[in-house]
C-alpha cells in the first residue's frame, strides 16, 4: 500500500528517520512530505507514534484530470460503498487546479458529486457532508493534469494531540516543537541531560512535548478520533493492540523518568493556560511552572542540575517599533547564559534571526524551519565554561562605568539639560525633549514626561548593521539612568518608522498606563505604553499655549483633535464653547477625558467622530472664531472616504475651514510634513502668515523642521 505524510516545510528529513525508527524503511522525501510503502499496521503506527507529521494519507487511485468531467469519471472508479454506510458522512479536502478545474472550492465539490451520485444509483440513499468528524475524509491533490485519490486516515492533524485546548500568542505547534527538541538532540539527550528549561515557555508546547518524548509516550495516545474510526475496512484488533502496547510503554517510562522540566513565563494567565495543558497531557507532575520574567531569572531558582538545556521560542517582533526592545530581551538572554548556565547546551527557536546576533554567542549549528508561512531558525550553542563581561559594569562603588561611546552621549544630554533648565523652572514645563539626535551616532529622542522618559529611537536605514545600531541604543539605555538619576523601569522605548495608514493609532501593548502631566496651567494625561504616541506632541506646546491665550468668550473648533489637548487649552482659556473632530473613538474618548480632568464638561464641549474632510464638506454655517488644523502627513485609513494627503489637499481643507470661520476669526493651520510648501496663490483670497518660528520652543529650536504653522484669515 501507498502511503503519503504531510509536515511542516524544514521537517522533511526528521520524519524520513522517524519513518524508519518506526520499522518503515521504504521511504521517498519531498516537500512538505514524505512518501512510504507498507501495510495497513504501519499507517495505524504512525498515527499514533509520528511526533513530526501532519497528516497520513493512503493512496486509493491516481488518474488524469485536466477537465471537471475526467475528475468526476475518475473519483467513481473507486467503489464507495466498501469505505462508507451509504447514509454516513464525509469531507473534502481538495488542492491543486487547473484550467478545468479553476478552483478548490469546486473541484471539492465535484469529488464529493461523484461520491454521492455513486452511492444513491446504487442504495437510493445518500451521504452528508461533516466537516469537524466525517466518517471518512477524502483528500484530493491535482498536480499537472494527474489527480492522485486519498483517504485521509488522520482525520484531523496529526500535530493536535488533544492535550491543549488553549493557547497563548503565536502558538508553537506540537509537531513544530517536537522537531525543534530532536534537533536538539532529545529525547537522547535526556539521558545525560537532568534539566530541561524554557523561560519563556507560553502555554508549555516545548515542555510537554520534551517529557512525552523522554517518557516513550505515544502523542496520538489521547486522540479520540481518527479518520479510519468508522471507515468500513478498519482493523480494530491491529488498532487495540497498537494502543495497548503504547499504553505500557507509557506506564513504564513515566515509572522511570528521572528528568526535571521548569518553565518559566511573565503572563500569569498563560501559565495557568500551560498547567492546564500539561495536566491533560498526564505529565503536569513533572513539569513546574512558575511565573518571572527572563529578566529576573536565576540560576539557583531552578531544580537542581549541574549542566541541562535551555530551550525556548521568544517574541521576535511583528508590531511597529517592537525590535529594538527585542533586541534588550536577547541581550539580557545572552547575558544571563554567559553568566549563568555555563556547560550548557542552549537552543533559540526565532523567526527573526538578526535578534541572536545581539547575543554574543557563537552557534555551533543552525537549522531553517518554516513556522506557518515564517521562515525562520533554531540555532544550537554549547555555553562557555568562562563567564563574559558585559560592556558596562558597575564599578566596586556600585556606580555604573559607561563605555566611550555612552559617555559622549551621556554628556550632551547634560550640555542641553543644562541650557534648558532655567526655561523648564520658569514655564514650570513638565513634558519636554532633552535630545533629538545631536550626535548622528546616536539617532534617538529624548523626552522627559515628568519623572518618566519616553526615548524613542529613528529606525535605521537597512545598510547600517543592526548589531552595531543596537550596540548604540544600550549605550544610550545605560547612561539614561546614570544623567537623569532615575531607574531603568522608568524609561519606556519605541523605534519610531514612518507612519503608514492607521499605525499613529495601532496599540503596542495593553498596560493602560496613563499619568497626567501639566502644561500651563491645563492637566494633560499621557500614554508612554500604548501607542506609538504618548497623546501630547511636544512640538504644539507654544501653539496650544497661543490658542489658550486667545480662546476667551471664543467659539473654537480643533480638526484633526487626537487627544484633545488643543481643546482642554482652549477651555481652561475661557473658550465659549470647543468642537473636537477625530475618525478614531480611542482617541475622541481621551480627549474628552483632558477636557474633564479640567473641569469642563457639558454640551459647552462637543466630541464629533468623523472623517474631517467628510465632515468639513458637510458644515455651511460660520460658526467659530477660533479653528485649530493639525491634518496628519498622510493617511489611508479604511474610516475615511478618501485618502488624505497633506501637500495635495492642503487647499481643499483650509478653505472649507475658513468657510466655517466668523469674520474676525482665525485658523492656525499645521502640520508635520517637512517638506511641505504652501500654496500661497491657491489660497491668495486669505490673509496668511507663517509663524512657525514663532511656535518653537528652546527644546525644538535644534530642529526647526519639526512642523510649519501659519496663522490665516479672511482679507478685510
Amino acid at each position: 500500500m501507498n502511503f503519503f505524510l504531510t509536515c511542516p516545510k524544514g521537517v522533511e528529513l526528521l520524519l524520513e528517520e522517524e519513518l524508519h525508527s518506526l520499522g518503515i524503511q521504504e521511504t521517498r522525501q519531498t516537500v512538505a512530505g514524505v512518501y512510504f510503502q507498507g501495510e495497513l499496521e504501519d499507517a495505524y503506527r504512525v498515527c499514533l507514534w509520528s511526533r513530526l507529521a501532519n497528516r497520513v494519507l493512503m493512496n486509493l487511485h491516481q488518474f488524469e484530470a485536466e477537465t471537471a468531467d475526467q475528475l468526476y469519471a475518475g473519483v467513481q472508479q473507486i467503489n464507495w460503498l466498501e469505505h462508507m454506510r451509504p447514509e454516513g458522512t464525509l469531507a473534502i479536502d481538495f488542492t491543486g487546479r487547473t484550467e478545468g478545474i479553476n478552483n478548490t472550492r469546486f473541484g471539492a465539490q465535484k469529488t464529493k458529486d461523484a461520491i454521492v451520485d455513486q452511492i444513491r444509483a446504487q442504495t437510493g440513499r445518500r451521504p452528508a457532508v461533516e466537516r469537524q468528524t466525517p466518517d471518512i475524509r477524502i483528500n484530493v491533490h491535482l498536480q499537472r493534469g494527474v489527480a492522485t485519490l486519498s483517504l485521509d486516515l488522520s482525520g484531523d492533524s496529526l500535530h493536535r494531540r488533544a492535550y491543549r485546548l488553549r493557547s497563548g500568542e503565536a502558538p508553537l505547534k506540537e509537531n513544530l516543537a517536537s522537531a525543534l527538541l530532536i534537533r536538539c538532540g532529545w529525547p537522547k539527550a535526556a539521558e545525560s541531560t537532568p534539566l530541561l528549561v524554557d523561560p519563556m515557555c507560553g502555554s508549555g508546547t516545548l515542555l510537554i512535548e520534551a517529557v512525552l518524548m523522554a517518557a516513550d509516550i505515544a502523542p496520538g495516545l489521547q486522540r479520540r478520533y481518527y479518520g479510519f474510526n468508522r471507515w468500513l475496512q478498519h482493523k480494530r484488533d491491529i488498532w487495540q493492540a497498537l494502543k495497548a502496547e503504547a499504553e505500557d510503554r507509557r506506564d513504564a517510562g513515566l515509572a522511570t523518568l528521572s528528568v526535571k522540566f521548569s518553565g518559566r513565563d511573565m503572563d500569569s494567565k498563560v501559565l495557568r493556560t500551560a498547567k492546564e495543558n500539561a495536566a491533560r497531557a498526564g505529565v503536569d507532575a513533572f513539569i513546574e511552572f512558575r511565573n518571572g520574567r527572563v529578566e529576573d531569572l536565576q540560576r539557583s531558582d531552578l531544580p537542581e542540575a549541574e549542566t541541562g538545556l535551555m530551550l525556548t521560542n521568544p517574541p521576535y517582533g511583528e508590531r511597529l517599533g517592537e525590535e529594538s526592545q527585542l533586541m534588550f530581551l536577547y541581550r539580557h538572554l545572552g547575558d544571563l547564559l554567559k553568566r549563568q548556565f555555563p556547560g550548557w547546551q542552549a537552543a533559540i527557536f526565532t523567526g527573526n534571526p538578526e535578534l541572536c546576533k545581539v547575543m554574543g554567542l557563537r552557534a555551533d549549528k543552525q537549522y531553517k524551519f518554516f513556522n506557518g508561512p515564517i521562515e525562520s531558525r533554531l540555532f544550537i550553542y554549547s555555553i562557555a565554561e568562562q563567564a563574559e563581561q558585559s560592556e558596562e559594569q558597575p564599578s566596586e562603588s556600585g556606580e555604573v562605568e559607561l563605555s566611550e561611546g555612552a559617555q559622549m552621549f551621556a554628556n550632551r544630554l547634560r550640555k542641553n539639560l543644562k541650557q534648558m533648565a532655567k526655561w523648564v523652572k520658569r514655564e514650570n514645563i513638565q513634558a519636554y525633549r532633552a535630545y533629538d539626535a545631536d550626535i548622528p551616532e546616536y539617532q534617538v529622542a529624548v523626552d522627559i514626561y515628568g519623572d518618566q522618559v519616553h526615548l524613542q529611537e529613528y529606525a535605521p536605514p537597512k545598510s547600517v548593521d543592526k548589531v552595531k545600531s543596537f550596540s548604540r541604543l544600550n549605550e544610550v539605555m545605560t547612561a539614561l539612568p546614570v544623567v537623569l538619576d532615575i531607574p531603568a523601569e522608568r524609561i519606556t522605548l519605541k523605534q519610531r518608522k514612518r507612519q503608514q495608514g492607521t499605525s499613529q493609532y495601532e496599540k503596542q501593548s495593553q498596560t493602560h498606563h496613563f499619568f497626567e502631566v501639566n502644561e500651563h496651567g491645563v492637566r494633560l494625561l499621557v500614554n508612554l505604553k500604548d501607542y506609538l504616541d504618548t497623546g501630547l506632541f511636544l512640538d504644539h506646546r507654544p501653539v496650544r499655549h497661543r490658542i489658550q491665550q486667545e480662546a476667551k468668550g471664543k467659539d473654537v473648533l480643533n480638526l484633526f483633535c487626537y487627544t484633545g489637548t488643543a481643546s482642554a487649552h482652549a477651555a481652561v482659556g475661557g473658550a465659549k464653547t470647543t468642537t473636537s473632530v477625530d475618525m478614531s473613538s480611542t482617541y475622541l474618548n481621551w480627549a474628552e477625558r483632558n477636557l474633564e480632568l479640567n473641569g469642563c464638561k457639558g454640551k459647552a464641549h462637543r466630541f464629533i467622530r468623523s472623517d474631517c474632510f467628510k465632515w468639513l464638506h458637510s458644515q455651511f454655517k460660520p460658526e467659530y472664531d477660533l479653528i485649530f488644523m493639525d491634518p496628519p502627513t498622510f493617511s489611508n485609513s479604511k474610516r475615511m472616504s478618501n485618502i488624505l494627503d497633506v501637500q495635495r489637499d492642503h487647499v481643499e481643507l483650509v478653505e472649507a475651514a475658513m468657510g466655517l470661520l466668523r469674520p474676525g476669526g482665525k485658523l492656525i493651520f499645521s502640520n508635520n510634513y517637512r517638506r511641505f510648501k504652501l500654496d500661497y496663490d491657491a489660497l491668495a483670497a486669505f490673509e496668511v502668515r507663517d509663524i512657525t518660528t514663532q511656535t518653537l520652543d528652546p527644546d525644538f529650536k535644534r530642529n526647526q523642521r519639526i512642523h510649519v504653522c501659519f496663522e490665516i484669515t479672511h482679507k478685510a
